[in-house]
């Protein structure tokens, strides 16, 4: 592929100046893929090559590969609908202006600390986001949290009855055959994230609340390996007939645009980044531990970016300057058609 010259170079550099320990990327144009897979599994507390095949730790791309998805489902079927407030499904949650597309755009205004959160149980963590107070950004400003990701998790479970993250895997992971994703994946297949204090976090969610909530979690918690990340990709595109359609291809159209209220620049679920050439939008999503996907529905194209930065510590301010380098680079190459 004669395509993103620069990109690849871009991401090959985050390996070669030691960055990150080893990336795995995939670049879509249309029909055709490239994969790349280089670099370490990890640094400590041996060296170890990273191979293709390994899951990571998908972070927040959990968001929009899962939960909306099925939320997406849910609207498309009549189960939900944008404008319910959360209170129908939640009524722990006692604020009526809140509505299910707040959450999805992360325009609710719901204040999301919660002192010393991480020595709750999953059931007192719940209790505490339940009742966290809407600040005055409500539908004013865009803030980014796990809270609505968290809220829109317990509405599938009252929806279905089951478990967000048993839902996920019935209703996205099994149908788009995406085998090498789950939410409790075999630690040796997996690349590492954190180490710390002699432990290394392997096949276990980064993700403090995921860890918490365990199957109740719909912020976080998923791993998969880049190729089924490149097939849920080439599915969102509308490149795989061979896969159920899950969604409407009109539906997935209809995310490339704002959908908040003051013009924020935020789609349901997905950020948006822009063509500046044309005014395009493109969908775009990262993940904490170093992962971020970016698609165009509109050109056919995407970038799908797998790592583990916070290894052997989250604190990684070079990765998150390059990375926006990279996506700003990649649209900048996008072929014009």
């Amino acid at each position: 592929m004669s395509l993103y010259p620069q990109t690849i170079k871009l991401l090959n550099k985050l390996v070669s100046a030691r960055i990150v320990p080893g990336i795995s990327y995939a670049l879509i144009d249309r029909q055709r893929v490239l994969t790349e897979v280089r670099g370490q599994r990890r640094w400590l507390p041996t060296l170890a090559p990273l191979t293709p095949g390994l899951r990571y730790d998908l972070a927040s791309l959990t968001k929009v590969i899962g939960t909306a998805t099925v939320i997406f489902q849910l609207v498309e079927q009549g189960s939900v609908a944008l404008t319910d407030p959360v209170q129908q499904y939640l009524p722990e949650f006692t604020d009526a202006r809140v509505q299910i597309q707040h959450l999805l755009t992360h325009t609710s205004g719901i204040h999301g600390f919660i002192p010393q959160r991480d020595q709750l149980s999953g059931a007192e963590l719940k209790h505490a986001l339940l009742r966290l107070p809407v600040t005055a950004t409500f539908e004013r400003k865009m803030v980014y949290t796990d809270v609505g990701f968290l809220y829109l998790g317990w509405i599938i479970e009252k929806v279905t009855g089951q478990p967000v993250q048993t839902v996920i895997q019935q209703q996205v992971l099994t149908p788009l055959h995406l085998w090498e994703s789950s939410f409790a994946p075999p630690a040796s297949a997996c690349v590492p994230t954190t180490y710390a204090h002699g432990i290394l976090r392997q096949g276990e969610a980064h993700d403090p609340k995921a860890r918490q909530l365990g199957v109740h979690c719909g912020s976080a918690g998923l791993f998969a390996s880049l190729a089924d990340v490149v097939t849920f990709s080439q599915w969102y595109l509308g490149q795989r007939p061979d896969l159920p359609a899950l969604l409407s291809p009109q539906w997935r159209q209809r995310l490339c645009q704002d959908w908040t209220r003051r013009h924020l620049g935020r789609s349901l679920a997905w950020d948006l980044r822009q063509d500046q050439r044309d005014g395009h939008q493109l969908l775009y999503h990262t993940g904490f531990t170093g992962t971020f996907l970016l698609l165009d529905l509109a050109r056919q194209q995407g970038l799908i970016v797998l790592s583990n930065r916070v290894h052997p510590s989250q604190k990684n301010d070079p990765f998150l300057q390059q990375r926006e380098v990279i996506v700003q680079r990649f649209i900048q190459e996008l072929p014009r058609r």
